[in-house]
């Protein structure tokens, strides 16, 4: 996995919709600004063993911002249809290689990747792990994630980069 993207939100469609890091803050900034970028984020997280190169990005930020819509309870009548399209794109398919690997494949890979992204959104909201979806506690982030902790009290995304900053900034505020 690269360092460019962020991984560990505890679901796939999480670590999708954190492509638009700080989003709603002036920070805000596009991990997807282009096919390059969407190639590189299907090759990250994504089944296939060879690299992704989609010929567009447009609709992998429209599957993000409908993504979230849902998992915010932002829905629309025009998001549920972008939804249901992309959930209804042919997922991809394994095969057995001749060395007895699993290989994934699919005619148009980053439409398949999409497909996966909503399913995984539309099985989350639809299950009881949705009730453990939270939002990050840091005041720049305000990303979304899956409280997997025994006690369902996780406030941070990351406690190694916005639970540090929350930390450092209460112990200036002490020392001060």
């Amino acid at each position: 996995m690269t360092d460019r993207f962020r991984a560990g939100a505890g679901r796939l469609c999480l670590d999708f919709i954190r492509t638009l890091r700080y989003r709603g803050t002036p920070s805000e900034e596009e991990e997807l600004p282009d096919a390059s970028a969407w190639g590189a984020w299907i090759d990250a997280f994504g089944p296939y063993a060879v690299p992704v190169r989609p010929a567009s990005v447009d609709d992998a930020r429209v599957a993000r911002e409908a993504i979230h819509a849902l998992l915010t309870g932002s829905m629309r009548p025009a998001i549920r249809q972008r939804l249901n399209r992309f959930a209804a794109l042919p997922v991809p398919a394994p095969s057995l290689s001749a060395s007895g690997e699993v290989r994934w494949q699919a005619a148009d890979p980053a439409s398949a990747m999409l497909a996966l992204l909503t399913r995984d959104a539309l099985d989350l909201v639809t299950s009881p792990e949705f009730a453990r979806v939270r939002r990050c506690a840091g005041p720049r982030c305000g990303a979304l994630f899956l409280d997997t902790s025994r006690p369902g009290t996780r406030r941070w995304c990351s406690m190694e980069i916005c639970g540090n900053q929350a930390k450092k900034s209460t112990y200036r505020a002490k020392v001060h």
